[in-house]
């Protein structure tokens, strides 16, 4: 089963340090905001304000839990640039490994909402001929998506056309 998941005979290259920096934070910021208002509808509702505190308790252990894995979701992600596709792998309980051939790429974009964007990344996303199918790079340099997209555009072009 590993031999599914091996890389090709070439090196991945991997996500910025920042994507992981980023997940640390949204990992141990969101649940506690998801679960505070919740709570205290709970509480005011039935005026037992130990419920709160108890699902409350539990967004806290969920983000601790969530930034316990990031380190190994980060570490699963990857990507290969070769001659007639792209390998995108990741995934630590359910793994992933995605080929994009060149030629089936349709569209390629470049992402970055606003906490992206004070972290100095980006995601370039692929759509391909069907629309079920596309994959997407999250947590790339500005620098490496600006590369990355004009190389598979122009990758993209050379295939589709037979060159």
């Amino acid at each position: 089963m590993e031999e599914l998941f091996a890389p090709p005979a070439y090196a991945w290259k991997r996500l910025s340090p920042k994507y992981r920096s980023l997940r640390q934070l949204t990992s141990l910021v969101v649940p506690p905001v998801l679960f505070t208002i919740p709570a205290l509808i709970v509480g005011v509702a039935s005026g037992r304000w130990w419920i709160s505190g108890l699902i409350w308790a539990a967004a806290v252990v969920i983000a601790l839990v969530r930034f316990a894995f990031v380190g190994r979701s980060w570490r699963s992600w990857g990507y290969v640039e070769r001659e007639d596709d792209l390998y995108i792998t990741h995934g630590v309980m359910f793994r992933n490994l995605t080929a994009v051939p060149y030629g089936r790429m349709q569209l390629v974009e470049v992402e970055s909402g606003p906490v992206e964007r004070a972290f100095g990344l980006a995601t370039v996303t692929l759509k391909t001929a069907s629309p079920e199918t596309g994959a997407r790079i999250p947590g790339l340099s500005p620098e490496e998506a600006t590369r990355l997209r004009d190389r598979l555009t122009e990758l993209g072009e050379a295939h589709a056309s037979g060159l």
